[in-house]
């Protein structure tokens, strides 16, 4: 069984054939889409336009990543989880969106992912969704009463989904009653975010040693202490003997006013194996290059990095970065025995000063990447931790099916 890009005529919103992702990706009774916002051709003008309230482009943002499930064969019920990517403008407008997916889905909660960045590739949107799905909706390891109680910003369950991924919302350094803890203190708060994934997992019966992705963001003047959470993430990950991948983003402001960071943690009930084609450089770091468990391989947010002397490549050629980045990927992917077609998804944050020339990263993945091509999603930063560095890529990729595993 491979992946399969998911085609439906009832997609409207725009012509999608000819980009460098796909709508989304389904494998047997699973389904990831990219990451929409109520972007839409307007035969008009002649291009795509964003425009309305919060909630008019909550309405369409979710119709348009249902109506991809729904050409995978899946629906509102089999939904594991939601990442919701929210625009510094739009936070005040939030809970407007918030109330549109609830009214959706009812009485079934996914996991509830929300991510604040700088801007989205369209100016005017304010919220970017996807999904990621499974028929049945998952299994529920810890209902939502119960993570809120942990002290997580919304209420939200936590779920596995495929090939044993568990997915929690998204750590903030907000307790149950809404207020912030350890204010101004980034290295305090970040320690808070992680008991708090450690906590959650504890009650779902797992360990936070099962993390296989930890993805930060935080603000531009924390990159001066940032070295400090070293400390913190070697006293809590890497009991399994092996640390999960990480990536580190910057935005000008978090979910509260004072939250100076925020963690998504992504675990797995499979044991995890090292993957690393000889980097040395993570020998000393906290996170690992990639992670696989079961038949997913994790791996680390990438950037214009050379992996032997530390420096940062291209300044100022957001193109010339592109190449080195997916390049590190695929020299990953080639060592785990996979190649381009088998990446599952890839989150591309782009700083907002290189939006600009954002499109030349097309070209490359055009270059180096292929068909189905993988679920993707973009936001904009408002830097990344090294300030040479224009884009990082969080890539995922999936181990094809043994065939005798398929045809069981």
């Amino acid at each position: 069984m491979t992946l399969n890009a998911i085609t439906t005529p009832k997609f409207t919103w725009f012509p999608y054939e000819g980009f460098t992702f796909c709508l989304g990706l389904s494998e047997g009774d699973s389904a990831w889409t990219s990451g929409h916002t109520s972007a839409a051709f307007d035969d008009a003008v002649g291009k795509m336009t964003v425009s309305g309230t919060m909630e008019q482009q909550a309405r369409t943002a979710y119709a348009k990543v249902l109506t991809i499930l729904e050409g995978a064969g899946l629906g509102i019920e089999d939904v594991v989880r939601i990442t919701e990517n929210v625009t510094v403008s739009g936070i005040g407008d939030y809970e407007d969106a918030v109330a549109v997916r609830k009214e959706i889905f009812g009485d079934h909660e996914p996991v509830v992912s929300t991510i604040i960045v700088e801007r989205l590739v369209r100016r005017a949107a304010f919220l970017e969704v996807e999904l990621v799905a499974k028929k049945g909706g998952g299994t529920e390891l810890l209902v939502a009463s119960e993570a809120r109680e942990a002290g997580t910003w919304q209420r939200s369950a936590v779920k596995e989904g495929t090939d044993g991924a568990v997915y929690l919302p998204t750590m903030v350094p907000v307790d149950e009653h809404g207020d912030i803890v350890f204010a101004g203190d980034f290295v305090s708060q970040y320690a808070y975010c992680l008991d708090k994934a450690a906590d959650m997992l504890d009650r779902a019966g797992m360990s936070i040693d099962q993390a296989v992705t930890t993805y930060d963001y935080s603000t531009p003047g924390t990159r001066e202490v940032y070295r400090k959470t070293h400390r913190v993430r070697k006293e809590r990950l890497g009991g399994a003997g092996v640390y999960p991948g990480a990536g580190g983003i910057l935005m000008s402001r978090l979910h509260h006013p004072e939250s100076l960071v925020a963690i998504d943690v992504t675990a797995s009930k499979h044991p995890l194996e090292l993957v690393n084609p000889g980097w040395s450089r993570y020998d000393t770091l906290t996170y690992a290059p990639g992670i696989k468990a079961g038949r997913t391989l994790y791996m680390s947010g990438f950037a214009a990095l050379d992996m032997e002397t530390q420096e940062a490549l291209h300044p100022g050629d957001i193109g010339a970065q592109a190449e080195v980045t997916y390049g590190a990927i695929l020299h990953l992917l080639n060592y785990a025995g996979l190649g381009p077609e088998d990446l599952l998804f890839t989150t591309e944050y782009c700083v907002e000063s290189a939006l600009p020339d954002y499109r030349a990263v097309a070209g490359v993945r055009e270059r180096l990447l292929s068909p189905p091509w993988p679920a993707s999603t973009g936001g904009i930063c408002k830097e990344l931790l090294r300030p040479e560095f224009l884009l990082e890529v969080f890539p995922t990729a999936v181990y094809p099916e043994p065939a005798a595993e398929a045809t069981a």
